[in-house]
């Protein structure tokens, strides 16, 4: 079934995409004229979602090439904004993974004409995008594998179309299901402090008529005990080698409570989502944001100004948490370190 919204697209020489920052109570789309553009975009989190940022930044590497192309040192200038794009942003590999496909893509056409070089760079983010969406669909039929009729489920953050180039990672596997007829029921965690699930995974099961409610993060552990959860299911921004996932904050605390009570725990991502290089968790960059989104809710002041904040964006949850991690290819399951590495080779799982 198709979304009834795009969340990027690139017309008439511009990058649009739905601003994020402003949903549900608005739905405007942001124009980025510019890499600088695109740059704030991601670093603002207009855009956000480690499938849909790489994607992104994708258009952005198109963009800086399309105003350098002309100029002396075109590569180093160019390299030069791949750097200033890859550094908006530290967490979600996607976004270096993308623009280092864009960069291979550049030098094997480097020394053409202008104007094959720009064509060479636009089809190739044509593809990272166009990828994404049938990406997000393997994942989805595959994951629905997992998904029992009658299921309540629970998901963090967003991970829906807004999250990636269209369908959606763990979201897209919930609307696999109910499209299924499986009669499904989701639970959303509002996602403290940018409130991703309520602002955004409510306006998407909303818009796709999937039977669900709103709960306070710390309403999560209380369904899981009492028995109301039969499975979460969630994204990734970062999977290393050993199986650890970084995700939104609040992912780990959600697995060591499922862990606790036996509750299958899925985390749904792409395969240019795992980190091949990083041997595990610990080594994963986690984003710290600025404490104004803590003592801030919009523009409600909650909390004293000169506080003290610790705002991370991320958290890891250790592959031992985790029951499955649902690519495109298959499902990952334990031992991580072994079945990832024979993913690495192109093996089948």
């Amino acid at each position: 079934m198709d979304e009834s919204f795009i969340t990027l697209e690139f017309k008439d020489g511009a990058l649009h995409l739905i601003d994020q920052r402003v949903l549900p109570a608005s739905y405007t789309y942001f124009i980025c004229k510019t890499y600088e553009d695109v740059e704030f975009a991601i670093r603002d989190m207009v855009v956000r979602g480690a499938p849909a940022i790489g994607a992104t930044a994708a258009y952005g590497v198109y963009m800086a090439a399309s105003r350098l192309a002309t100029k002396r040192g075109f590569r180093t200038e160019l390299r030069k904004a791949c750097d200033f794009l890859a550094k908006s942003r530290p967490t979600a590999v996607n976004l270096e993974w993308a623009i280092g496909r864009m960069w291979e893509t550049f030098l094997k056409v480097e020394k053409e004409p202008t104007e094959k070089i720009l064509f060479a760079l636009k089809t190739e983010a044509d593809a990272i995008r166009s990828e994404d969406i049938a990406t997000n669909k393997a994942m989805s039929r595959i994951g629905n594998q997992v998904v029992p009729h009658k299921a309540t489920i629970l998901t963090h953050c967003n991970t829906g179309a807004l999250a990636t180039a269209g369908w959606g990672t763990a979201l897209g596997v919930i609307k696999e299901a109910f499209y299924d007829n499986k009669d499904i029921f989701v639970y959303a965690d509002e996602t403290r402090p940018r409130f991703q699930g309520a602002r955004l995974t409510a306006w998407e099961l909303m818009e796709a008529k999937i039977p669900s409610a709103l709960i306070p993060d710390s309403a999560a552990a209380t369904l899981i005990r009492d028995g109301k959860i039969d499975l979460v299911i969630l994204g990734g921004d970062r999977v290393a080698a050993n199986g650890d996932v970084a995700n939104k904050l609040g992912t780990f605390a959600l697995s060591v409570i499922c862990k606790e009570y036996g509750v299958p725990f899925y985390s749904v991502v792409p395969i240019s989502t795992i980190d091949f290089n990083l041997s595990d968790g610990s080594l994963i960059p986690i984003e710290e944001r600025d404490k104004s989104e803590v003592i801030f809710v919009g523009e409600t002041q909650v909390a004293p100004l000169d506080m003290a904040v610790f705002n991370p964006a991320f958290d890891v949850t250790p592959h031992q948490n985790i029951t499955g991690i649902i690519t495109e290819r298959g499902i990952i399951r334990p031992p991580y370190k072994e079945n990832i590495e024979r993913l690495k080779k192109g093996e089948s799982l």
